[in-house]
């Protein structure tokens, strides 16, 4: 297993995981969470000093996960490893030739399910399945149902586009239960809400069961 959090460059008095100052930190509430599915997160450098990164909370509550930074060096980076037997790997991303995740596609074989997710923007996770040849022959699945949160940490100009812990929650959901959703969700809550605190913006919700 692979977590290594801290080649993640941190911010004086800022959470280099959650990215909250550090009087605001929701890592003590993050759960831990053990799974046959591994989730692989290829993340862009520049998400890893990003305050709306969800992604690495997401590696934080997945005791199975791996991080890989790309856009780091001229040098692309080398996924081959990742490819191994041990594992069906998929890559989740909704590319035109993605199929939709569902239980039926992950009851067709026994072995493990590795998810491969491209963390960063729009463009920038648009690119990692073609600018990685190794990964150009893994199939890509996605989820098409519309994000109907509420609140959202950024724009998305999709009516499916997700935050890269919903989507993994959603995933997750999908592969391994109801109850690892409802975990990542719940923790992907957290994170929303302590950022309509400290933006002021709080008194605007109703209430906090938005997802």
């Amino acid at each position: 297993m692979i977590n290594d959090l801290n080649t993640v460059t941190s911010t004086a008095k800022r959470c280099s995981v959650c990215h909250f100052h550090l009087s605001f930190c929701i890592c003590l509430a993050t759960p831990s969470i053990e799974l046959n599915t591994k989730v692989c997160l290829v993340i862009h450098t520049s998400e890893l000093t990003r305050r709306s990164n969800t992604g690495l909370l997401a590696l934080k509550a997945l005791v199975n996960s791996e991080m890989r930074v790309r856009g780091e060096s001229a040098e692309p980076l080398d996924l081959n490893d990742l490819l191994t037997p041990q594992y069906r790997t998929w890559l989740l991303y909704p590319a035109r030739d993605a199929v939709e995740l569902t239980p039926e596609l992950v009851a067709e074989e026994q072995r493990p399910i590795q998810l491969i997710v491209p963390d960063g923007n729009w463009r920038q996770a648009g690119k990692v399945h073609y600018r990685h040849r190794e990964l150009r022959r893994v199939p890509r699945v996605m989820i098409s149902a519309p994000n109907t949160s509420k609140f959202r940490l950024r724009c998305q100009h999709r009516r499916e586009g997700m935050a890269t812990l919903q989507a993994v929650a959603h995933a997750l959901g999908i592969i391994e239960g109801d109850s690892v959703k409802a975990e990542l969700l719940k923790l992907y809550q957290l994170k929303l809400k302590q950022t309509l605190v400290i933006r002021g913006l709080s008194g605007r919700a109703e209430n906090w069961n938005w997802i």
